[in-house]
């Protein structure tokens, strides 16, 4: 929420109850976009004739899409992999207003610390990483070492992206 107040003022938060189905033959890029489309179109077709936006974001490592951990195990398994080395973190971002429609996503290269199996289950058994895609929040400290692109991409929401693309659908 914090995020989007940067660029809208005035919103309502409709989360999409839909299931979320991944086309994993698809390339990553094209994976949330899809996800992101589908969030959108779901709440649009509710909510006619409002802005809507609609973002999916996915951690990429070797070509495998990261999702959100399953169990703390698996989080666990998670930055265990991720630790020490660099992974993608892919935002797909739909906006519906009108008759207008556009998609778009945003790539952000992130690099982890070595991360101690200590570091690691406490920071699982905190429960942060547990609604995460790859088992992490950029803004929790220790776990991230640098980053190339959008901070705010990392977060879930690509600032910069979101408030070009509304600018082109109103």
């Amino acid at each position: 929420m914090e995020l989007l107040s940067q660029i809208v003022k005035d919103f309502e938060i409709i989360p999409a109850k839909g299931e979320e189905c991944a086309d994993n033959s698809l390339p990553p890029e094209r994976v949330a976009e899809r996800l992101a489309e589908n969030k959108c179109g779901e709440v649009f077709e509710k909510n006619n004739g409002a802005l809507v936006i609609g973002c999916d974001t996915i951690v990429v490592y070797n070509g495998v899409i990261l999702g959100k951990p399953r169990s703390a195990e698996d989080a666990i398994a998670t930055l265990k992999m991720l630790s020490g080395k660099t992974h993608s973190v892919i935002t797909g971002v739909c906006v519906r207003c009108g008759n207008k429609k556009i998609t778009a996503s945003e790539k952000t290269e992130v690099r982890f610390n070595d991360l101690s199996e200590d570091f690691i289950k406490t920071y699982v058994a905190g429960g942060s990483p547990m609604d995460k895609a790859g088992s992490y929040g950029i803004q929790d400290g220790g776990v991230v070492k640098s980053y190339s692109g959008s901070y705010t991409n990392v977060v879930g929401l690509p600032v910069e992206l979101v408030k070009k693309i509304i600018e082109e659908v109103r």
